[in-house]
């Protein structure tokens, strides 16, 4: 049986989050899919990823995965670095039927500037994490099919 994890359901694909360390390891030694300014997408097909034993597989097949990382390096405040991840999922969400069945990290890369963004939430940076998100969500889809295989 698979571990608890946050399911979406849409159109018979299922979106599940990245929980553990070694998923988001596997992922991460993968190659990029695609690259904006401040992220990069992370994928790695899920025959293809580390699988320390048969009985205990890192992915379910057949299902999206979706992980989100957001350092502290690059989002001091924890409200801006969970404001990113929110846009990340929700995003996740809308391009899950686009994505191949693959797992996914989705990775800041830099810093937000400060001072056009002083405020540690607010909707122009939302609305700027989204339209980036979506531009690379976008070059991802195009230059993969549907099915990534391994």
């Amino acid at each position: 049986m698979w571990p608890a994890v946050d399911l979406f359901r849409k159109g018979g694909l299922i979106l599940q989050r990245l929980k553990s360390r070694r998923q988001f390891q596997a992922v991460l030694a993968a190659s990029t899919l695609a690259r904006t300014p401040h992220f990069a997408l992370h994928c790695a097909a899920l025959n293809a990823a580390d699988v320390p034993s048969p009985e205990k597989p890192l992915f379910a097949p057949c299902d999206v995965w979706l992980g989100a990382m957001v350092p502290k390096r690059w989002a001091k405040r924890a409200v801006t670095r969970n404001a990113i991840k929110r846009q990340i999922y929700l995003l996740g969400h809308d391009f899950e039927h686009v994505l191949a069945q693959a797992a996914h990290v989705v990775r800041l890369r830099s810093s937000f500037d400060r001072s056009l963004f002083p405020s540690a939430s607010s909707e122009a940076l939302k609305a700027t994490v989204r339209s980036e998100l979506q531009q690379l969500f976008s070059r991802a889809t195009a230059q993969t099919p549907r099915a990534l295989s391994g």
